[in-house]
Formats: structure tokens, sequence, C-alpha cells
């Protein structure tokens, strides 16, 4: 009997013993936590089979005589790789047309057995058999991972390969102060390492959305040999427009950046700066609005540096990148990546 077997049956025999000491079930159950129908479960297991009773059961081992045959199943897994958009009841249907009978829920149950009960999980892997097997993808295929990607991006979900591979930039509303005005806070993100940029603003336009780049993204990036290939925004005034006579787009041309929309009416389609405008929110100006009256924007601008300072080399985060890294160690990591894949291209 191990040492967990013992602690089991210790346990139950000491609600026993309890009540038999207090001479009241009630009282013993409360004091130990359990219901008094499981008292008496107890006390009947242990007067019909002693203490071995008390040991739970275990669970009954599952019939493989209910489960399909190994070729229904194959059948299920196959057509799954061809059509991964399809839902179980279609699954089902399908196959019913080629002589194969499994009901919707069987298709689930053998999804389950095999992680691919989500559409998602499907997808990675088909991409998955793809890389191992080298196998040719059909037009359904394609046009389901295409539509994922789309999906992904329209959820947030960003493929970025490098610090410097793509950066998020968004325009951030602080409140208005009695003598400064309305507060504008242009903000970026490099997706990748997550290393942030922060800069004040009582306007919000193209100029104070470029000043932002020149003034604190590139020269940050071009610090630690990083460039930035493309920005990310939503659909705004300040970040589009015609480039001949915008001058946020005049700044990405002449930077060679290219410019990504978001898109419309997505706004989650730039969720990193949105989830890092809420914590800049709870964890700076809630906080620094409490301590302190500004009466300049330049104080306030101080205040938000020094906090910046400690976000990017001091506060771990918890980004899928990042790994529990502060966000410069993720681009220092990162950055071996990105000179690789340069040197690749040259």
């Amino acid at each position: 009997m191990n040492q967990s077997t013992q602690r089991i049956i210790r346990n139950k025999i000491g609600l026993l013993n309890l009540a038999e000491e207090l001479g009241n079930v009630s009282k013993a159950c409360r004091m130990m936590g359990v219901s008094r129908d499981t008292f008496y479960r107890y006390q009947a297991a242990r007067d019909d089979g002693g203490l071995e009773a008390l040991l739970d059961k275990p669970r009954n081992a599952p019939n493989l005589k209910n489960r399909v045959d190994p070729q229904i199943e194959q059948a299920v897994l196959d057509f799954s790789f061809e059509f991964p958009a399809h839902g179980q009841v279609r699954v089902s249907n399908e196959l019913r047309k080629k002589g194969v009978f499994v009901s919707a829920s069987g298709v689930r149950s053998i999804w389950l057995r095999h992680t691919l009960q989500s559409r998602k999980l499907r997808l990675r892997a088909l991409e998955k058999k793809v890389a191992e097997e080298g196998i040719v993808l059909t037009e359904a295929q394609v046009a389901a991972l295409e539509r994922q990607k789309s999906s992904d991006e329209a959820h947030g979900e960003i493929e970025t390969e490098h610090p410097g591979y793509l950066g998020s930039q968004d325009t951030y509303y602080v409140g208005t102060i009695k003598g400064i005005g309305r507060i504008y806070q242009q903000t970026f993100i490099d997706t990748y390492s997550k290393v942030g940029a922060a800069k004040l603003y009582t306007t919000k336009t193209p100029i104070t959305a470029a000043d932002l780049l020149n003034d604190r993204v590139l020269p940050l990036l071009e610090s630690y040999g990083v460039d930035l290939l493309r920005v990310l925004t939503d659909r705004g005034t300040e970040f589009c427009g015609r480039p001949e006579h915008h001058d946020y787009q005049l700044y990405l041309a002449l930077n060679d950046i290219e410019h990504s929309r978001t898109k419309a009416y997505s706004p989650q389609t730039n969720g990193i700066c949105e989830r890092f405008h809420r914590t800049i929110k709870e964890e700076f100006y809630e906080i620094a609005f409490r301590k302190k009256v500004y009466k300049t924007l330049d104080d306030l601008q101080s205040d938000l540096d020094a906090w910046m300072e400690t976000y990017n080399n001091e506060r771990a985060h918890q980004g899928k990148m990042c790994c529990g890294r502060t966000p410069l160690q993720t681009l220092l990591d990162g950055r071996s990546v990105w000179e690789e894949k340069v040197s690749n291209l040259n």
C-alpha cells in the first residue's frame, strides 16, 4: 500500500473515529468539511468490506468494442486533413456519400483522441504534416489555411519573425488637464520583442505620428543595430492620406518603411497596441494622477519616460516571444535572428 493510499484511508478513518468520539455525526462532518451523505457512505463501506473498501475505486477501463473500426477512424482523419475547415456534421455527411458511416459525435470522438477538435488545431496539424512529409496541398487546403491566416490577423494574431520586422503604432487619448488641454499619446510597440516607445502631444496630427518614429523609435532600434521594416496602424487620419501631401506617409517613404493598415472596424487587429494602452493606463496613469498634480506636459512626459524605461528594461513580459524576459532582453536575443535574415538577403 503506497503513501497516497494510506493517506486516503487515514482521512476517511479519521472522520469515522471523530464522529464516534464526539457522538455527533453532524458536528464531525462540519469539522472535517464533508457532507453527512459522504460520512454514511464511508461507514457503510467500512462495515461491508473493511478498510480496503475505503479505497477510491479505479475508473472502468474503456470498452474498446464501442470504438469505431480503425478503417473508419483513418477515413475520418484523412478527410479531416483534406478538408480541415469542415465541421463534424459535414464530415459525417460527406463520408456517408462515400460509404463510410460514422455519426457526427463519432467524428468528434476521433478528433478528440487525435487533438483535432477545432479548426485551428486541424490546420496546425495540416501545416505540420506538410512540413514533415512535403505533400502538395489541394485548393481546399490552401483556401482554408489562407482564411485562417486572415482570421488570425483580424483578431490580433500577428506573424512577426524578428525585432524590427513589424512595429505597431497607435494614438491613445490620455485625457484633459486644466492649463494643458487635451493630451494624446503616440505609442509604438515592436511586435516581436514588445519594446515600446511613447510620447505625449496636445494634438493628433500626421506630424506628431511621424515625430514619434523620428525622435524615439528609429534612434532606439538603430542603437541596437535593428532597422524597422514595416509598421501597422489603424486607418486614422494621422496615419493615412495621400503620400504626396501627408507628413506621416512621406516620412515612411523617405525611410523605406512599409505601411500596413488594420482591417476596417476591427481594432483588435492592432491588439498589441491596445493591450499596451490598458497596461500603461493601469500601471502608470491611474497611479501617477493620484500621486501628483501635473501642470506642464513636460512633467508628465518625464514621469512617463521613467516608467517606459522600467517597462523596457526591468518589467518581465509574458508575451509570445518574451516568455518572462524583459522586452529589451528579448530584442537582444532576437537580434541574431534578424542578422541571419539580413545576411541571407545579401
